[in-house]
């Protein structure tokens, strides 16, 4: 079997030092134009692969970009995903995915903060929906990690940070439905730990409030991230009587929606003659429910792609992706420099509403 060559080999083999071939495969543009040419003539023609933590060890980049992200099934992470990858595909990086099932509560999961940190293998981190890591996280960015936050189980702290106004997001779903005629709106929120759920629930009577309409105990409902937790607050609204139904319900999330859908198919419940249903999220799968859902559509393509835009911008200022990636030209991006900031970035992207047939007018919503 042929040996395997090492940096040292390419470097020995296009007659340059071990730091010149560790710059050119970093993709360094300080390498004259020749000598570098004569390092991927070698590396084209034994078809070297570098390793990537000798590449770091050797040029101090490894043009690695971890992503920690929560388990490959959690809905809004394919979306992400894909603008992460839209963006790096044009970039001089790659992407090394860290998934972590928070399911399994035997598992150690600051383990893998700690190996990530310990193999000096990316130059930076994505962070998607960290939830209990954040303390590992933190500590990671304290220590000098590159790091970047998509979250919005966590308040926006000292990290940079991209999502959304969650609580204004909400608002603007019950002014909707107000808009429509509806006074009685039921609301089904996230667990109270959690930042989205509590700035939703706000958003929802924040939306109530301003049309001079309190907030009924008996219309609010708490469940969690499942259509499980959806199916069993409608449930609780459904069975009582009839006239104490509200004419409309605000879902703190598409997966509970789901489910509140699926309990009002089995009981005869129409949507949304009988009731109409807001989700939030606009997940994938939200257009093909019985009937579509109406929802807050979060720009998760976006976020995973401005996210990705910040944290190579920290991990070099002047980073621009790109065919042109290899120049040193500022990053073309509309947040401020580091060196021109005292505070962490926090992008708000905007959201918006998708209308479906889950949703109608409240002259509509009574039974005949």
């Amino acid at each position: 079997m042929q040996k395997k060559l090492t940096i040292q080999d390419i470097a020995r083999l296009a007659g340059v030092s071990k730091a010149t071939a560790s710059r050119v495969l970093n993709g360094n543009p300080s390498v004259n134009g020749e000598l570098r040419a004569r390092v991927m003539r070698v590396v084209e023609e034994h078809d070297f692969v570098p390793n990537a933590t000798a590449v770091s060890l050797a040029g101090g980049n490894t043009h690695l970009i971890g992503v920690l992200a929560p388990p490959l099934v959690w809905p809004a992470l394919p979306e992400i995903i894909r603008g992460v990858a839209e963006y790096i595909e044009d970039s001089a990086y790659e992407i090394v995915l860290y998934s972590i099932n928070f399911a399994n509560a035997e598992c150690n999961h600051s383990e893998v903060v700690k190996r990530i940190l310990n193999l000096h293998l990316v130059s930076g981190l994505l962070a998607i929906f960290t939830d209990e890591l954040m303390p590992q996280i933190t500590r990671l960015a304290q220590d000098g990690l590159p790091i970047v936050l998509i979250d919005d189980q966590e308040e926006p702290g000292h990290i940079p940070w991209v999502g959304i106004d969650n609580r204004e997001s909400a608002c603007t779903a019950v002014r909707y439905l107000l808009e429509l005629g509806h006074t009685r709106i039921a609301h089904i929120s996230g667990p109270q730990h959690y930042y989205w759920a509590n700035e939703r629930y706000r958003g929802y009577c924040q939306a109530l409030q301003e049309a001079g309409i309190a907030p009924e105990p008996e219309l609010l409902l708490q469940g969690g991230f499942e259509p499980l937790h959806g199916r069993q607050c409608a449930k609780q609204l459904f069975s009582r009587e009839r006239a104490s139904w509200p004419s409309a319900i605000f879902v703190a999330n598409d997966q509970m929606a789901y489910g509140v859908l699926e309990y009002a198919e089995q009981q005869g419940i129409r949507v949304p003659e009988d009731v109409t249903i807001v989700g939030f999220d606009d997940n994938l799968l939200s257009a093909y429910t019985r009937p579509p859902l109406t929802t807050v559509h979060q720009p998760f393509s976006e976020m995973g792609r401005r996210a990705t835009e910040l944290l190579l911008n920290m991990i070099d200022p002047q980073y621009l992706a790109g065919p042109k990636a290899s120049q040193q030209v500022q990053a073309p991006t509309d947040f401020p420099r580091l060196s021109e900031r005292d505070q962490p970035v926090h992008l708000q992207l905007p959201t918006s509403m998708v209308i479906r047939a889950s949703s109608t007018q409240a002259s509509l919503s009574v039974k005949t």
